[in-house]
């Protein structure tokens, strides 16, 4: 008579990791060659203007809005529907923050509007005395 042998198994209770390397360095890599194409962004020829950084404080505002032709409008001192130079923007800004430093000064900007000329609106806010612009958006 032939007897079976049986083999006995003996049982492993260590967790094989050399998957789980393999798979991790294979996400490494994959974010080292992802991760500078996230940071450049999209190129931008942007406008030049000596203005300095804005902090942020909150307070009644003041708008000042730009049309899609370059036009200024601002919401004190006189008719808000009607366009203004650059030296009444100056001049009003200029009287509201003495009176009221801390006063929020906001841009409204219509998007058919040259960026440079947004731009050149918050620089001659800043230079009226404005600590900071913000923007308006929908």
């Amino acid at each position: 008579m032939i007897r079976r042998q049986k083999k006995s198994r003996k049982l492993n209770a260590e967790i094989n990791v050399v998957p789980y390397i393999d798979v991790m360095m294979v996400l490494l890599v994959i974010f080292m060659i992802t991760a500078p194409m996230l940071t450049q962004g999209v190129n931008v020829e942007l406008p030049q203007a000596g203005a300095d950084p804005v902090d942020t404080q909150d307070n009644e505002p003041v708008i000042v809005t730009v049309d899609k032709d370059g036009n200024y409008y601002i919401d004190i001192g006189g008719d808000p529907a009607e366009a203004v130079s650059e030296d009444v923007v100056f001049e009003r800004v200029s009287k509201v923050l003495a009176t009221n430093p801390k006063t929020l000064l906001l841009v409204r900007g219509d998007k058919g509007v040259d960026y440079e000329a947004v731009v050149m609106l918050m620089t001659l806010l800043q230079q009226a005395g404005a600590p900071s612009v913000g923007l308006v958006t929908e």
